[in-house]
């Protein structure tokens, strides 16, 4: 049996707001589950190779500033770290990690959501360093 994952889930205290952040963002599309507070997420496939996930309603209170990461944090490939960086501020969220180099492997950074869940954005370059 595989062990790959096949799925993320984002947990927002009020999706209704967070989802636009992400769809404009990362162009992702969210589609409600019918009778439960649920979100399917679709990345398009062509454009955004990877798994899809799923946006449910936080039970409990969002993350504390400077809380400890207690989650998988996932990692969106961008054409660009600073560009992503930049838009995820435009959009009200913030950068939890500034961009840095993973030699040979390319640029990351971390974002927080504007319900301050953590994400990476990474751009392979393997002359990053």
């Amino acid at each position: 049996m595989s062990h790959s994952i096949i799925q993320f889930e984002i947990h927002g205290s009020d999706p209704e707001k967070l989802i636009p952040f992400f769809e404009q963002l990362f162009g992702w599309r969210f589609t409600r589950w019918p009778g439960v507070d649920y979100w399917m997420i679709e990345l398009n496939a062509e454009r955004n190779p990877g798994i899809n996930g799923g946006m449910i309603r936080r039970m409990g209170a969002a993350p504390a500033a400077n809380a400890p990461v207690s989650a998988f944090v996932c990692t969106v490939q961008v054409a660009s770290v600073d560009d992503a960086l930049a838009h995820a501020v435009s959009l009200g969220g913030e950068v939890a990690l500034p961009k840095m180099a993973i030699p040979g492997v390319g640029w990351l950074g971390y974002i927080k959501d504007p319900d301050g869940n953590v994400l990476g954005v990474s751009t392979p370059d393997a002359n990053a360093g």
